[in-house]
């Protein structure tokens, strides 16, 4: 996906003064941009990987929050809403009840603001929006692919360290070649728009979104005959027992979970449960938000049966 073309996705839903400004930053502006951040009240800013930068009411980018940053006002935060909607609020209630849109270009747009009270709460204030810009880095995951095929393996990594970009472009090297099966559980790996992934995901793989991991693996595994299935933090026992229970029926997984070392995730119970299963051949340690999608270490696990 080119994030520049993601970028100019982003554009089109935002109100004209501001989209004015934005349209004019230069592309060397962009380079590595993950997030465009709108808050009522506060400023727009940009963040990459290792640095925030504000955007500012004359134009052009600046490392400091001052008073020339360009603020939003709650009504631009509200239009910008109304975009996403097609200008139709009420058609969209399961986005305002999981507080997220997907659009074009695999741009997801998570909202803030206060939930009404009924017993399935939904999004009527609106307060903040975080525009994603997906990162399909070709590449990344190429030694992976070479070192751990055919295995069972779990990608491990910190907050921001690039574990879904890389396991999506793990699933696009396998899918391209296997039966490949993704659960999507929050649609972050495909990002599916009108039954189409908008990110390159494989050319067999198909794609479960909007089910539980537990649930998509096991209806999955059943109805899609796959052989490899991704997903991406898994959380849960049931999340884990799942993925044994596929195992058992010949599928290979790969999956994530979050944690900053090998420490750190075998103090969690699904993650031991997985590896004390003596079915997974390695885990897969990230360098962190430093360097995301980057591998630190490949640590083999000496009891795979």
């Amino acid at each position: 996906m080119n994030e520049s073309t993601s970028y100019r996705a982003v554009l089109s839903y935002l109100p004209e003064k501001m989209r004015g400004l934005m349209s004019a930053l230069q592309e060397s502006e962009l380079e590595a941009l993950t997030e465009v951040r709108l808050r009522a009240g506060g400023p727009v800013y940009f963040v990459y990987p290792d640095k925030v930068r504000y955007l500012q009411k004359e134009g052009g980018l600046s490392a400091k929050y001052t008073d020339d940053a360009y603020y939003v006002g709650a009504l631009a935060i509200k239009e910008t809403v109304e975009r996403l909607c097609h200008f139709s609020v009420h058609s969209c209630k399961k986005q305002l009840e999981e507080g997220f849109f997907v659009v074009e270009n695999g741009v997801r747009v998570g909202v803030s603001g206060v939930y009404s009270s009924a017993d399935s709460p939904v999004l009527y204030e609106f307060a903040s929006l975080n525009f994603r810009i997906p990162r399909c880095v070709k590449g990344c995951a190429g030694k992976l692919f070479s070192e751990t095929f055919d295995q069972n393996i779990i990608i491990c990594g910190g907050v921001n360290s690039g574990k879904t970009t890389i396991l999506r472009e793990l699933c696009r090297l396998t899918g391209n070649i296997r039966k490949t099966a993704l659960i999507d559980e929050r649609n972050e790996i495909a990002c599916m728009l009108g039954g189409e992934p908008q990110n390159d995901i494989g050319a067999m793989t198909d794609v479960i979104v909007n089910l539980s991991r537990s649930g998509g693996i096991m209806s999955a595994v059943k109805t899609l005959s796959p052989e490899v299935v991704f997903c991406d933090e898994i959380s849960s026992m049931a999340d884990s027992e799942a993925i044994l229970k596929g195992i058992g029926c010949g599928v290979k997984f790969a999956v994530t979970a979050h944690g900053d070392n090998y420490s750190d995730i075998m103090k969690r119970d699904d993650i031991t449960f997985l590896v004390n299963s003596g079915l997974f051949g390695s885990i897969v340690l990230l360098e962190g938000a430093s360097a995301p999608s980057k591998i630190r270490e490949i640590k083999r696990l000496g009891n795979v049966r």
